[in-house]
């Protein structure tokens, strides 16, 4: 008699616990969490970047781990490259910024990021989809593709792309944004 009153208030724990999670709008805040709201909030209002693709960026780039370097020399939460990042700063006009802060403060890099994303979608004529593949591959290698006829820059031919770090990274970058604008309608 004991083991069917265990079973029972398993499931009935089960049940709640399944219920809950149905019933709760804010559980899959959990699975695709966005860490320093404030910080991409911020620079994207003022960048006029969308901060669901900042996010997105970051969350494939770094998981939102702060001060990383990659294997490449990329720096920080956004993983910007010190060439990159010192032309960045010096066309943006972030003198208070240098090589240091881009690896290790948080709001200084997701400021130079967010710029140099807002810089890489005018420079693909608003095309968000080439501005993600230039983020990963550089602005000259994605022009290139798009003149040549290899890619047409939208994300329905995202297999065209010639190298296939740049297409899984497409392709991850716009799944994080769907899951991220899905989970988090109303803003975060």
């Amino acid at each position: 008699m004991k083991w069917l009153l265990k079973k029972r208030v398993l499931l009935l724990l089960f049940v709640s616990f399944v219920a809950l999670l149905f019933l709760s709008s804010n559980w899959m805040t959990l699975l695709y969490p966005i860490h320093y709201k404030d910080e991409i909030r911020k620079h994207a209002d003022y960048y006029e970047v969308d901060p669901f693709l900042v996010a997105s960026i970051i969350r494939v780039e770094t998981n939102f781990k702060p001060g990383k370097e990659s294997k490449k020399g990329a720096l920080g939460i956004m993983q910007l490259m010190p060439d990159t990042a010192n032309w960045a700063m010096e066309m943006a006009k972030l003198p208070s910024v240098n090589l240091l802060g881009v690896k290790n403060e948080v709001d200084a890099n997701i400021q130079l990021g967010t710029w140099y994303i807002q810089s890489l979608h005018k420079e693909m004529d608003g095309n968000p989809i080439a501005a993600i593949a230039a983020y990963n591959a550089g602005p000259g290698n994605v022009k290139n593709w798009i003149n040549k006829g290899m890619w047409d820059g939208t994300y329905e031919n995202v297999k065209s792309i010639p190298i296939g770090e740049t297409r899984h990274y497409v392709q991850r970058v716009i799944y994080y944004y769907n899951q991220y604008t899905d989970v988090y309608k109303g803003g975060f």
